[in-house]
Protein backbone atom coordinates (compact mmCIF):
# COMPACT_ATOMS: atom_id res chain seq x y z
CA UNK A 1 0.00 0.00 0.00
CA UNK A 2 1.09 3.54 -1.10
CA UNK A 3 2.46 5.83 1.88
CA UNK A 4 2.74 9.81 1.11
CA UNK A 5 4.82 11.76 2.73
CA UNK A 6 3.66 15.70 2.47
CA UNK A 7 6.13 18.24 3.84
CA UNK A 8 5.43 22.02 4.22
CA UNK A 9 8.64 23.87 4.23
CA UNK A 10 7.90 26.07 6.91
CA UNK A 11 8.59 23.34 9.35
CA UNK A 12 11.79 22.71 10.14
CA UNK A 13 13.11 18.82 10.66
CA UNK A 14 16.25 18.18 11.72
CA UNK A 15 17.18 15.22 10.69
CA UNK A 16 20.97 13.91 10.91
CA UNK A 17 22.44 13.07 7.47
CA UNK A 18 22.51 9.89 5.63
CA UNK A 19 24.59 9.62 2.24
CA UNK A 20 22.08 7.76 -0.16
CA UNK A 21 23.31 6.34 -3.40
CA UNK A 22 26.24 5.19 -2.32
CA UNK A 23 28.37 2.28 -0.11
CA UNK A 24 31.02 3.64 1.46
CA UNK A 25 33.29 3.12 -1.77
CA UNK A 26 35.87 5.66 -2.94
CA UNK A 27 33.97 7.81 -5.60
CA UNK A 28 36.03 8.39 -8.33
CA UNK A 29 34.92 11.44 -10.57
CA UNK A 30 35.51 10.29 -14.50
CA UNK A 31 38.46 12.14 -16.10
CA UNK A 32 39.75 12.77 -12.46
CA UNK A 33 43.06 10.75 -11.95
CA UNK A 34 42.33 10.61 -7.86
CA UNK A 35 39.69 9.10 -6.46
CA UNK A 36 37.55 11.06 -3.85
CA UNK A 37 35.70 9.85 -0.88
CA UNK A 38 32.66 10.64 0.16
CA UNK A 39 33.07 11.93 4.15
CA UNK A 40 29.28 13.33 5.28
CA UNK A 41 30.49 14.08 8.59
CA UNK A 42 33.18 16.14 7.15
CA UNK A 43 31.50 18.39 4.60
CA UNK A 44 28.13 18.82 3.38
CA UNK A 45 27.18 22.31 3.86
CA UNK A 46 24.36 23.03 2.08
CA UNK A 47 22.61 19.92 2.10
CA UNK A 48 18.73 19.83 2.90
CA UNK A 49 17.79 20.14 6.62
CA UNK A 50 14.13 20.34 6.03
CA UNK A 51 11.24 18.91 3.92
CA UNK A 52 11.83 15.57 5.23
CA UNK A 53 13.71 12.29 5.36
CA UNK A 54 14.02 11.79 1.54
CA UNK A 55 14.44 15.38 0.65
CA UNK A 56 18.10 15.72 2.96
CA UNK A 57 19.49 12.63 2.08
CA UNK A 58 18.20 11.58 -1.58
CA UNK A 59 20.52 12.76 -4.03
CA UNK A 60 18.17 13.67 -6.86
CA UNK A 61 16.74 16.38 -4.82
CA UNK A 62 17.63 20.27 -5.30
CA UNK A 63 17.81 22.52 -2.54
CA UNK A 64 14.24 22.90 -1.48
CA UNK A 65 13.41 27.12 -1.48
CA UNK A 66 11.80 27.22 1.81
CA UNK A 67 9.33 30.32 0.72
CA UNK A 68 5.95 28.09 1.80
CA UNK A 69 5.87 25.85 -0.97
CA UNK A 70 5.09 21.61 -0.20
CA UNK A 71 7.29 19.10 -0.83
CA UNK A 72 5.20 16.07 -1.67
CA UNK A 73 6.91 12.21 -1.81
CA UNK A 74 4.82 9.99 -3.70
CA UNK A 75 4.97 6.42 -3.05
CA UNK A 76 3.33 3.66 -4.84
CA UNK A 77 3.87 -0.24 -6.03
CA UNK A 78 6.72 0.44 -8.86
CA UNK A 79 6.56 -2.85 -10.25
CA UNK A 80 5.18 -5.99 -9.54
CA UNK A 81 7.06 -7.06 -6.42
CA UNK A 82 8.17 -3.77 -5.39
CA UNK A 83 7.40 -0.61 -3.20
CA UNK A 84 9.27 2.52 -2.69
CA UNK A 85 9.22 6.43 -3.89
CA UNK A 86 8.07 7.23 -7.54
CA UNK A 87 8.67 10.77 -7.59
CA UNK A 88 8.95 13.75 -5.25
CA UNK A 89 7.46 17.55 -6.12
CA UNK A 90 8.33 21.08 -4.54
CA UNK A 91 4.90 22.63 -4.99
CA UNK A 92 3.98 26.55 -4.70
CA UNK A 93 0.65 26.62 -3.48
CA UNK A 94 1.06 30.69 -4.28
CA UNK A 95 1.07 30.55 -8.23
CA UNK A 96 -0.24 27.07 -8.31
CA UNK A 97 2.79 25.13 -9.79
CA UNK A 98 5.43 23.23 -9.48
CA UNK A 99 9.35 24.12 -8.92
CA UNK A 100 10.63 20.56 -9.92
CA UNK A 101 9.73 17.00 -10.14
CA UNK A 102 12.70 14.69 -9.28
CA UNK A 103 13.41 10.94 -9.45
CA UNK A 104 15.67 8.05 -10.04
CA UNK A 105 16.06 5.22 -12.84
CA UNK A 106 17.01 2.05 -12.48
CA UNK A 107 16.75 -1.22 -14.02
CA UNK A 108 13.59 -2.31 -12.39
CA UNK A 109 11.49 0.89 -12.79
CA UNK A 110 12.89 1.82 -16.72
CA UNK A 111 11.16 1.18 -19.51
CA UNK A 112 10.95 -2.18 -21.11
CA UNK A 113 8.41 -3.30 -23.32
CA UNK A 114 7.90 -6.93 -21.85
CA UNK A 115 7.05 -5.86 -18.28
CA UNK A 116 5.12 -2.45 -19.52
CA UNK A 117 1.25 -1.82 -18.03
CA UNK A 118 -0.80 0.38 -20.34
CA UNK A 119 -0.88 4.17 -20.02
CA UNK A 120 -3.40 5.52 -17.63
CA UNK A 121 -6.36 7.11 -19.84
CA UNK A 122 -9.58 8.52 -19.32
CA UNK A 123 -11.86 11.31 -20.22
CA UNK A 124 -10.28 15.13 -20.15
CA UNK A 125 -13.06 16.83 -18.80
CA UNK A 126 -11.30 19.43 -16.82
CA UNK A 127 -12.99 18.73 -13.32
CA UNK A 128 -9.69 17.28 -11.79
CA UNK A 129 -11.76 14.53 -10.46
CA UNK A 130 -9.87 11.27 -9.50
CA UNK A 131 -11.36 9.48 -12.65
CA UNK A 132 -10.18 12.21 -15.06
CA UNK A 133 -7.36 12.11 -17.44
CA UNK A 134 -5.41 14.82 -15.00
CA UNK A 135 -6.48 14.64 -11.83
CA UNK A 136 -5.88 16.52 -8.73
CA UNK A 137 -3.15 15.34 -6.47
CA UNK A 138 -4.35 13.07 -3.67
CA UNK A 139 -0.86 13.64 -1.83
CA UNK A 140 -1.47 16.92 -1.53
CA UNK A 141 -2.85 18.54 1.41
CA UNK A 142 -6.25 19.78 -0.34
CA UNK A 143 -6.39 23.45 0.97
CA UNK A 144 -4.16 23.71 -1.94
CA UNK A 145 -6.00 21.39 -4.55
CA UNK A 146 -7.28 23.40 -7.36
CA UNK A 147 -11.19 23.17 -8.22
CA UNK A 148 -10.62 23.36 -11.85
CA UNK A 149 -8.05 22.60 -14.79
CA UNK A 150 -6.71 25.62 -16.10
CA UNK A 151 -4.88 24.11 -18.94
CA UNK A 152 -7.74 23.16 -20.63
CA UNK A 153 -9.23 25.06 -23.71
CA UNK A 154 -5.95 27.73 -22.98
CA UNK A 155 -3.81 26.31 -25.50
CA UNK A 156 -1.22 24.30 -23.89
CA UNK A 157 -0.33 21.01 -23.28
CA UNK A 158 -0.45 19.17 -19.97
CA UNK A 159 3.58 19.16 -20.22
CA UNK A 160 4.79 15.96 -18.19
CA UNK A 161 7.69 16.70 -15.91
CA UNK A 162 8.11 13.17 -14.59
CA UNK A 163 7.46 11.33 -18.00
CA UNK A 164 4.62 8.91 -17.97
CA UNK A 165 6.78 6.69 -20.15
CA UNK A 166 8.91 6.55 -17.09
CA UNK A 167 6.59 4.82 -14.77
CA UNK A 168 5.23 2.05 -16.85
CA UNK A 169 6.41 -1.08 -14.84
CA UNK A 170 2.38 -0.65 -12.42
CA UNK A 171 -0.49 1.16 -13.21
CA UNK A 172 -0.16 2.96 -10.10
CA UNK A 173 3.11 4.61 -10.89
CA UNK A 174 1.93 5.67 -13.57
CA UNK A 175 -1.34 7.04 -12.64
CA UNK A 176 0.45 9.20 -10.61
CA UNK A 177 2.51 11.22 -13.07
CA UNK A 178 -0.70 12.21 -14.42
CA UNK A 179 -1.35 14.28 -11.39
CA UNK A 180 -1.86 17.78 -12.42
CA UNK A 181 1.29 18.69 -9.73
CA UNK A 182 3.39 16.62 -12.20
CA UNK A 183 2.31 19.09 -15.01
CA UNK A 184 3.48 22.26 -16.30
CA UNK A 185 1.63 23.99 -19.34
CA UNK A 186 4.00 23.56 -23.04
CA UNK A 187 2.91 24.80 -26.25
CA UNK A 188 2.21 21.44 -27.67
CA UNK A 189 4.85 21.81 -31.11
CA UNK A 190 7.27 21.57 -27.97
CA UNK A 191 5.91 19.25 -26.19
CA UNK A 192 5.70 16.86 -28.80
CA UNK A 193 9.15 18.15 -30.40
CA UNK A 194 12.30 19.02 -28.10
CA UNK A 195 10.38 18.05 -24.94
CA UNK A 196 9.85 14.54 -25.88
CA UNK A 197 13.55 13.75 -27.71
CA UNK A 198 14.75 14.75 -24.15
CA UNK A 199 12.57 12.28 -22.55
CA UNK A 200 13.94 9.65 -25.01
CA UNK A 201 17.69 10.67 -24.60
CA UNK A 202 17.19 10.08 -20.37
CA UNK A 203 15.76 7.00 -20.98
CA UNK A 204 18.62 5.47 -23.37
CA UNK A 205 20.91 7.08 -20.80
CA UNK A 206 19.61 5.32 -17.80
CA UNK A 207 19.52 2.10 -19.21
CA UNK A 208 23.25 2.94 -19.50
CA UNK A 209 24.30 3.67 -15.91
CA UNK A 210 23.22 2.04 -12.58
CA UNK A 211 21.25 4.78 -11.31
CA UNK A 212 20.07 7.99 -13.04
CA UNK A 213 19.21 11.27 -10.60
CA UNK A 214 16.92 13.64 -11.90
CA UNK A 215 15.18 16.77 -11.82
CA UNK A 216 13.40 18.64 -14.08
CA UNK A 217 10.74 21.13 -14.09
CA UNK A 218 9.91 24.94 -15.95
CA UNK A 219 10.89 28.23 -14.64
CA UNK A 220 8.46 29.69 -12.41
CA UNK A 221 11.09 32.30 -10.26
CA UNK A 222 11.70 35.27 -12.38
CA UNK A 223 9.22 37.45 -14.22
CA UNK A 224 11.23 37.47 -17.13
CA UNK A 225 11.57 33.48 -17.11
CA UNK A 226 7.58 33.35 -17.44
CA UNK A 227 5.82 33.57 -20.18
CA UNK A 228 2.42 34.62 -19.18
CA UNK A 229 -0.69 33.54 -16.46
CA UNK A 230 -3.58 31.62 -17.34
CA UNK A 231 -6.38 30.85 -15.16
CA UNK A 232 -9.08 28.60 -15.85
CA UNK A 233 -11.86 29.78 -18.40
CA UNK A 234 -14.77 29.45 -16.40
CA UNK A 235 -13.80 30.98 -12.90
CA UNK A 236 -10.91 32.85 -13.30
CA UNK A 237 -9.23 31.27 -10.72
CA UNK A 238 -6.53 28.50 -10.74
CA UNK A 239 -3.89 31.39 -11.91
CA UNK A 240 -0.46 29.83 -13.13
CA UNK A 241 2.63 30.56 -14.87
CA UNK A 242 3.85 29.62 -18.33
CA UNK A 243 7.47 29.10 -17.92
CA UNK A 244 9.73 30.36 -20.81
CA UNK A 245 12.58 27.92 -19.64
CA UNK A 246 12.96 24.30 -19.25
CA UNK A 247 15.51 22.44 -17.60
CA UNK A 248 16.91 19.14 -16.92
CA UNK A 249 19.54 17.86 -14.23
CA UNK A 250 20.95 14.62 -14.18
CA UNK A 251 23.75 13.10 -11.97
CA UNK A 252 24.41 9.10 -13.69
CA UNK A 253 26.00 6.51 -10.83
CA UNK A 254 27.87 3.87 -12.74
CA UNK A 255 29.70 1.38 -10.10
CA UNK A 256 31.49 4.32 -8.08
CA UNK A 257 31.43 7.01 -10.52
CA UNK A 258 29.64 10.03 -11.15
CA UNK A 259 29.06 12.16 -13.96
CA UNK A 260 26.52 14.78 -14.47
CA UNK A 261 24.77 17.00 -17.07
CA UNK A 262 21.76 19.65 -17.59
CA UNK A 263 19.98 20.33 -20.37
CA UNK A 264 18.05 24.01 -21.03
CA UNK A 265 16.06 25.09 -23.59
CA UNK A 266 13.54 27.54 -24.44
CA UNK A 267 9.82 27.22 -25.04
CA UNK A 268 9.25 29.19 -28.36
CA UNK A 269 6.49 29.16 -31.05
CA UNK A 270 8.89 27.19 -33.01
CA UNK A 271 9.26 23.65 -34.27
CA UNK A 272 12.82 22.24 -32.54
CA UNK A 273 12.31 18.99 -33.99
CA UNK A 274 15.20 19.52 -36.50
CA UNK A 275 17.69 20.35 -33.19
CA UNK A 276 20.10 18.40 -32.12
CA UNK A 277 20.35 18.23 -28.15
CA UNK A 278 23.95 19.07 -27.74
CA UNK A 279 22.47 22.69 -28.28
CA UNK A 280 21.07 22.52 -24.93
CA UNK A 281 23.78 20.70 -22.90
CA UNK A 282 25.05 22.79 -20.04
CA UNK A 283 27.00 21.76 -16.91
CA UNK A 284 25.11 21.88 -13.71
CA UNK A 285 26.96 24.92 -12.62
CA UNK A 286 25.53 26.21 -15.32
CA UNK A 287 21.95 25.47 -15.13
CA UNK A 288 22.47 26.27 -11.09
CA UNK A 289 23.25 30.16 -12.81
CA UNK A 290 20.27 30.41 -15.00
CA UNK A 291 17.65 28.74 -12.47
CA UNK A 292 18.36 29.77 -9.80
CA UNK A 293 18.22 26.48 -7.82
CA UNK A 294 21.10 24.23 -6.48
CA UNK A 295 21.15 20.98 -7.99
CA UNK A 296 22.01 17.71 -5.94
CA UNK A 297 22.87 19.34 -2.89
CA UNK A 298 22.76 16.39 -1.02
CA UNK A 299 26.52 15.22 -2.58
CA UNK A 300 29.55 15.46 0.01
CA UNK A 301 30.74 19.08 -0.72
CA UNK A 302 34.09 17.75 -2.48
CA UNK A 303 32.29 15.28 -4.78
CA UNK A 304 29.60 18.19 -5.66
CA UNK A 305 32.40 20.80 -6.79
CA UNK A 306 34.11 18.67 -9.21
CA UNK A 307 30.84 16.84 -10.81
CA UNK A 308 29.19 20.08 -11.45
CA UNK A 309 31.32 21.95 -13.47
CA UNK A 310 32.68 18.98 -14.90
CA UNK A 311 31.07 18.35 -18.36
CA UNK A 312 32.33 16.47 -21.89
CA UNK A 313 29.92 15.67 -24.54
CA UNK A 314 31.57 12.62 -25.00
CA UNK A 315 30.96 11.35 -22.05
CA UNK A 316 27.10 11.43 -23.07
CA UNK A 317 27.38 10.50 -26.37
CA UNK A 318 26.82 13.81 -27.79
CA UNK A 319 28.14 14.60 -30.52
Amino acid sequence: MKKTTVVLLTLVSLLAFAACGGDGDDIVIERKPQPVTPDASAGNSNRNTTGGTEAQTRLEFPRLKNNGSVVVVHRAQLNKTQEGVNYCVEWDPAINAQRWSCYQMYSTVNYHSSYNVARYKANNDGSLSPQCQYPNDADLPVAYQMTADPYKYNGYDHGHICPSADRLRSSESNYQTFYITNMQPQLKVFNSGIWDSIENQVRTWASLCDTLFVCKGGTIDKDEHIIKYITDHVTGTNRIPVPRYFFTAMLAKKGTTYKALGLWVEQLNEDHRRDALKDYVVSIDQLEELTGIDFFCNLPDETEVIVEATLTLNDWNLK
